[in-house]
């Protein structure tokens, strides 16, 4: 099934949703700032989107400037300040099978659904 990491108060999550309800497919969606993934469902997030944790961070977010901005992080700590901090992670992540994508821009999600 088809599953979205999504923020209601985010534009382009709003619109991914609506691209997942156009579809007429299945999805669950998963309100990840009230059911903050783990660190092994972050990690499986991050190696099926095929990307470094850095890149899923969303780096203009005030609490990454004025906590981690500018510090040499390995990818544990960059996981765990996402998991500690739920604002950090990028959105919205969807998932289809063994295939995921980031909704920037929306219509990326187009290619995995």
């Amino acid at each position: 099934m088809i599953k979205i990491y999504h923020n209601n108060r985010c534009s382009k999550s709003r619109c991914g949703l609506e691209i997942l309800e156009k579809s007429g497919k299945e999805f669950e969606i998963v309100k990840y700032l009230e059911d903050v993934p783990n660190k092994n469902e972050l990690k499986d997030i991050i190696k099926l989107l095929g990307i470094k944790p850095i890149e899923l961070v969303r780096k203009n977010e005030a609490i990454w400037k004025a906590t981690f901005k500018n510090k040499d992080l390995s990818d544990e700590e960059v996981i765990t300040a996402m998991v500690e901090n739920p604002k950090l992670i990028e959105r919205p992540i969807i998932i289809n099978g063994k295939k995921a994508t980031i909704g920037r821009p929306p219509e990326k999600i187009l290619d995995i659904i």
